[in-house]
């Protein structure tokens, strides 16, 4: 069952006199549970395709369906419910706040759905235990390692129950053990339960970790491998 399908997006921005066409006419499908892992050069469009995939952008041509639901005729509103729905998102920063413990940085989606203190609370701790730092939950950032903030992200991507997880260079701010660690975990979630991942990586040996590589090049789709066998 396809969760994602593109048909021929196209993105271009204008820059003063110029336009720069970030995607031309990529077409893919992305079906339910899967491991992706996107790959290309700076300016390849990767970036631009992640943020059509996350709803934080609309392609200029083409059509983008999520679940069955085309994103292109969306208003903000309608995109910010969808991605706090149906999306969660990890970044190389963990972009946690800072003054805020790791129980509270994890309940954060769940404010703007508006449910209650008490099931934010139970939710945040289920999502912290899935990410093994229940015993973490009223530490702040700067007293976690990098690892564990990474993992206090993956918990707040995960606790509105997302079927699908945006990682973008999730492993580029940690160290070898670190990154195979988290990557370990990705793996663990998809294969237990049940939950799509898309990663972003301009590391072949992360890449490695998904079933699945796609590469961009110059806005357009390049090539599009599936492996039987994975790494770890």
């Amino acid at each position: 069952m396809a969760l994602i399908e593109v048909d021929k997006i196209s993105k271009t921005y204008t820059l003063g006199d110029v336009e720069v066409n970030a995607l031309r006419g990529v077409s893919l499908t992305i079906g339910k549970g899967e491991f992706v892992s996107i790959m290309g050069a700076s300016g390849s469009g990767k970036s631009t395709f992640m943020n059509i995939l996350g709803c934080l952008d609309k392609p200029t041509g083409g059509r983008y369906l999520l679940d069955g639901v085309d994103i292109s005729g969306l208003d903000r509103d309608e995109l910010a419910e969808i991605r706090n729905g149906k999306i969660g998102f990890v970044f190389q920063g963990f972009n946690l706040l800072p003054r805020t413990q790791a129980i509270e940085n994890v309940e954060l989606p769940m404010f703007y759905k508006g449910v209650p203190a008490a099931k934010r609370t139970e939710r945040a701790r289920a999502a912290l235990s899935m990410v093994g730092l229940e015993d973490r939950a009223k530490h702040y950032p700067n007293q976690l390692s990098g690892g564990q903030q990474q993992r206090v992200a993956i918990a707040r991507a995960l606790v509105n129950e997302a079927p699908i997880i945006l990682a973008d260079e999730p492993t580029g701010n940690l160290d070898t053990k670190t990154s195979v660690e988290i990557m370990d975990l990705f793996r663990h979630l998809n294969a237990e339960n049940g939950i799509t991942i898309i990663l972003v990586t301009h590391e072949p040996d992360i890449a490695e970790w998904s079933r699945r590589t796609i590469r961009f090049m110059d806005g357009q789709l390049m090539s599009d491998e599936e492996r039987t066998e994975r790494h770890g």
